[in-house]
């Protein structure tokens, strides 16, 4: 089984850019220009990793736990009861 690239047309479309720039890089080294070699620049560093501990009295505030079928029933049965 054979795959083809759906790749290729974009590779043709930028080998004419590629070309253009190297004759432009060849027109400016012969006219004594030179290349500068610098320092790559800093890097944006990642922020440190976020704390793993969970504090149980915060996960408890967050969500409250569902009321259940029987406490349901309850408030059902203390609302008729009104």
């Amino acid at each position: 089984m054979t795959y083809v690239s759906n790749h290729l047309s974009l590779v043709e479309q930028h080998s004419q850019d590629a070309y253009s720039i190297s004759e432009r890089t060849a027109q400016f080294l012969a006219a004594g220009g030179t290349v500068a070699h610098l320092p790559s620049p800093p890097l944006n560093h990642l922020p440190p990793p976020r704390s793993k501990k969970i504090d149980p009295e915060t996960v408890l505030k967050r969500k409250p736990k569902a009321l259940t079928f029987a406490d349901r029933k309850a408030l059902r049965l203390m609302a008729d009861s009104l």
